[in-house]
C-alpha cells in the first residue's frame, strides 16, 4: 500500500517587497515554524515541505508550475502572513493545477496585549491578507479546502489531515490504470459510463483486456508459487476441512491460489491500480475469483464487480485516503434489507468479493457453489464486520456530470448468526433513518455498487470531489428530503449553466 509519508504538501506564503528586508526575515522564520510542525505532527500524513516566501508575479507563477511538475507534491497550502495584493496571484493559480487549502492562520496565537505595537500589526496581517487572497481565488472560480484557526490547534491539524488524504487520493488517480476483463455485465445501466470523460475529467484510463489474456498468466503459474500461497492462506484464515490438503475440494483451493498469483502478475506487470471481472465472461477460467479479488483489495488495490470500472477507481481512492489509519475500505453492494419498524437495517454484501479490510475477527476460508456463472464452485473469505460509523459512496455517471454520492451509516453486530449465508456480510443502519437513507439515495441515482469505508468521513470524500471538480451530495444525520430534493435540483440547475 502507498506510503503517504512519500508525498509532499508545500506550504507557500504570500507577501510582497515593501515590507523590507527585517520584516521579510521574520515573516520566513515563521513560516518555517509552521512548517516545520506540521511536519512533525502525528495528524498530518504527508511530508509538509516549506518554501521561501512568495512576493511577486514571477515568484507565484514560478512556484505554481514547479508543483504542477512536481511528481510527488500533492498539493499546496497557502498562507498570507503579512498583506499579499491578489494580482500577483492570477497568473499562478491561472496553471495551478494541483489541490489548493488556504489556512488561515496566524503566527501568534493572542493578542500580545501589553506589547502590541504598530510594527506588530504590520508583521502580523494574516487577518486581511487572506481575505485578499480568499477574494481572488473566489473571483476566479478556484475550488479550494479553506481551513481556519490556530496552527497548533488540533481542529486545525485534523483539518489539514484530512484534507491531505484527499489529495493523495486524487494524486492517485492521475495517469493510473485500471483494467476490465470482459465488459461491463449486459443491459445493466449504472455500472456503466463514460470512460473517455472520466479519464478527461479524472485522469485515470479504463481499458478491457479479453478473459483469455489473464488466463494465460494464470495458466504459467507454478505448483511451488501455489504452495507458498496456500501455506499463506493457512495461516492467515481458518480454512475449512473441505480445502484442507487431505481434503475433497482441496484442488479448488489450489485453483484460487493459481487464479491469485495469475491475477497479481498481470496487474503488476501492466502496473494497474485496480480491475473489475464479471461472472458473465469467464472464458477458460475454472472459478470467479474469489479469494483473488479480496485479497487484491487488502493488497490495496480497486476493485468492484460486474465491469464496474467507476466503482473499482473509487475503492482504490478511498484505500490511499484512508491509509494508515484504523479500519479499511471495500467493495460493497446493498444486497437485502430488514424491514423491521423496530430496527430497521441494510445487509451488505456481494456473490464473494468484500475486502477483508473490513472484517472482524479472523476470516474463514471456504468453498460453496454459486448460481450463476456456470463454473466451479469459488472459495472465498467469509466474515462479518465489524460495527461503528461507516460510509458508503457512489460515483455515478449523470449524464452531462459525474455526481460523488455519500451516505453516512452506523454499522451494527449481527442480531443473530448466519450459518447458510456464505460470504462475507455487513449489517449497517443508513442515516438519518432507513426510509428518508434509501429514499434519497434513489432520488440521487445511486449505485447499487459503493465503496464502503470504516475509516474515512464524508469530509473527505468533500474535499475530494471539489478536487476533481464533481458534483458530490451528501445523505447524513440531518438530512430532510424535502431539503434534499431541492438540492438535487438546483444541483442540476447549476451544472447545466457551467457545462
Amino acid at each position: 500500500m502507498i506510503n503517504l509519508k512519500e508525498l509532499e504538501v508545500w506550504f507557500v506564503t504570500g507577501s510582497q517587497s515593501l515590507y523590507g528586508e527585517e520584516t521579510l526575515k521574520q515573516v520566513a522564520a515563521h513560516s518555517q515554524t509552521i512548517a516545520g510542525s506540521l511536519n512533525d505532527a502525528s495528524q498530518v500524513p504527508a511530508k509538509v515541505v516549506f518554501k521561501p516566501t512568495v512576493k511577486s508575479t514571477e515568484e507565484i507563477y514560478a512556484i505554481c508550475m514547479e508543483a504542477n511538475t512536481a511528481k510527488n507534491c500533492i498539493g499546496i497550502i497557502a498562507w498570507m502572513h503579512t498583506f499579499s495584493p491578489a494580482k500577483m496571484w492570477i497568473t499562478g493559480l491561472k496553471i495551478l493545477q494541483k489541490p489548493l487549502c488556504h489556512l488561515h492562520t496566524q503566527f501568534n496565537r493572542d493578542i500580545p496585549w501589553n506589547d502590541i505595537d504598530m510594527d506588530f500589526m504590520n508583521l502580523n496581517q494574516s487577518a486581511h491578507g487572506d481575505r485578499e487572497f480568499g477574494f481572488m481565488v473566489s473571483r476566479m472560480r478556484k475550488n479550494r479546502k479553506v481551513i481556519v484557526g490556530h496552527w497548533q490547534d488540533p481542529a486545525v491539524l485534523d483539518d489539514i489531515n484530512t484534507w491531505s488524504r484527499a489529495a493523495a487520493g486524487w494524486n492517485d488517480w492521475q495517469g493510473a490504470k485500471f483494467v476490465r476483463f470482459g465488459d461491463n455485465m449486459r443491459f445493466v445501466a449504472v455500472t456503466d459510463g463514460d470512460k473517455v470523460e472520466a479519464e478527461y475529467k479524472f485522469g485515470y484510463a479504463v481499458n478491457t483486456h479479453g478473459i483469455g489474456d489473464l488466463v494465460q498468466v494464470i495458466n504459467e503459474t507454478s505448483d511451488a508459487a501455489i504452495d507458498q500461497l496456500i501455506s499463506e492462506y493457512e495461516d492467515e484464515y481458518s480454512v475449512v476441512a473441505s480445502l484442507k490438503s487431505d481434503g475433497a475440494q482441496y484442488n479448488s483451493l489450489r485453483e484460487a491460489a493459481k487464479i491469485e498469483i495469475g491475477l497479481r502478475t498481470f496487474l503488476e506487470a501492466g502496473n494497474y491500480k485496480g480491475f473489475t471481472d464479471t461472472f458473465e465472461d469467464l472464458h477458460g477460467m475454472a472459478q470467479l475469483p474469489g479469494i483473488a479479488s479480496q485479497r487484491m483489495m487488502a493488497a490495496g488495490y480497486g476493485f468492484a464487480g460486474e465491469g464496474d470500472w467507476k466503482t473499482a477507481a473509487l475503492v482504490r481512492a478511498m484505500k490511499v485516503m484512508g491509509s494508515g489509519l484504523p479500519g479499511g475500505n471495500s467493495f460493497m453492494e446493498d444486497y437485502t434489507y430488514h424491514f423491521d419498524p423496530e430496527n430497521p437495517m441494510v445487509l451488505g454484501s456481494h456473490m464473494l468479493e468484500i475486502c477483508p479490510s473490513i472484517a472482524h475477527g479472523k476470516p474463514s476460508c471456504q468453498v460453496h457453489p454459486l448460481g450463476i456463472g456456470g463454473k466451479a464452485d469459488p472459495v472465498r473469505l467469509v466474515f462479518n464486520s465489524g460495527a461503528g460509523p461507516a460510509l458508503n459512496a457512489s460515483l455515478i455517471d449523470m449524464g452531462n456530470r459525474f455526481r460523488l454520492l455519500v451516505n453516512e451509516v452506523e454499522a451494527v453486530t449481527p442480531l443473530h448468526d448466519l450459518p447458510k449465508l456464505p460470504v462475507a456480510r455487513v449489517l449497517w443502519k443508513p442515516f438519518p433513518d432507513m426510509k428518508t437513507g434509501c429514499a434519497a439515495w434513489i432520488l440521487a441515482g445511486g449505485a447499487h455498487h459503493t465503496g464502503y469505508s470504516q475509516n474515512l468521513t464524508a469530509t473527505h470524500l468533500q474535499d475530494f470531489a471539489d478536487m476533481a471538480n464533481i458534483e458530490f451530495a451528501l445523505i447524513g444525520k440531518d438530512t430532510n428530503l424535502y431539503q434534499f430534493k431541492n438540492e438535487l435540483r438546483w444541483n442540476d440547475v447549476y451544472y447545466q449553466i457551467n457545462k
